[in-house]
């Protein structure tokens, strides 16, 4: 139970400094700065470029049809492990792949929050908080995983585990070095994943492998 209850009171917390502009605000600004300081002192085309790779992890356009097709192969694995409702995976990619948005855009919209180049939003544009590539990643890669390490051996397992959470920490570094979004933006959208795929994983049935 460790696991949803930080997630729940870290989530509940930033969301709230972001709402009253409060002091943990400041870690946003510092770590902020700290990029800005490293561009500047450490100038690297190739850090640059591995950020904006990074980030693009996050993007629907990659994340999605992996999930998707994470979800079919799923169901081949949990049909040939005897799994009794072996089709499962494929609705629950599918409705992951909605509920991304369902979960973020409107969140966005709510706390109306400027990304960190400090341009203000114009009419019409979401805000930057939650980040919306960290959710996707998130989201995308650990539902992904666990859809099909119910099916796999334990070292497969471990395997598509590390892959997804490294995969959702690379995306959430590359945005911050990127200057696309605020640290502060990648926790919130880590800790509401995390929140998804603890109840998932309990939702889900064994497949026996």
């Amino acid at each position: 139970m460790a696991v949803p209850v930080v997630a729940a009171v870290v989530l509940l917390l930033v969301s709230w400094q972001v709402v009253v502009d409060g002091p943990l605000l400041g870690l946003d600004r510092s770590v902020r700065a700290a990029v800005r300081s490293s561009h500047r002192d450490h100038p690297s085309a190739l850090l640059d470029h591995l950020g904006h790779l990074l980030s693009e992890l996050g993007n629907g356009v990659l994340a999605v049809p992996v999930l998707l097709a994470a979800g079919r192969l799923a169901a081949r694995w949990w049909r040939r492990a005897g799994a009794g409702r072996w089709w499962l995976p494929l609705p629950v990619a599918a409705l992951t792949a909605v509920l991304i948005p369902l979960l973020v855009v409107p969140a966005k919209a709510a706390f109306a929050r400027p990304g960190p180049l400090g341009d203000p939003l114009t009419s019409g544009q979401w805000g930057w908080f939650p980040s919306g590539h960290t959710a996707t990643a998130t989201f995308s890669y650990g539902v992904a995983a666990l859809l099909l390490a119910r099916a796999a051996g334990a070292r497969t397992a471990r395997w598509l585990t590390a892959a997804a959470v490294v995969s959702a920490l690379g995306v959430g570094a590359g945005l911050v070095w990127s200057s696309f979004h605020w640290l502060l933006d990648v926790v919130a959208s880590w800790c509401l994943a995390a929140l998804v795929l603890w109840a998932l994983d309990r939702w889900l049935p064994r497949t026996g492998a």
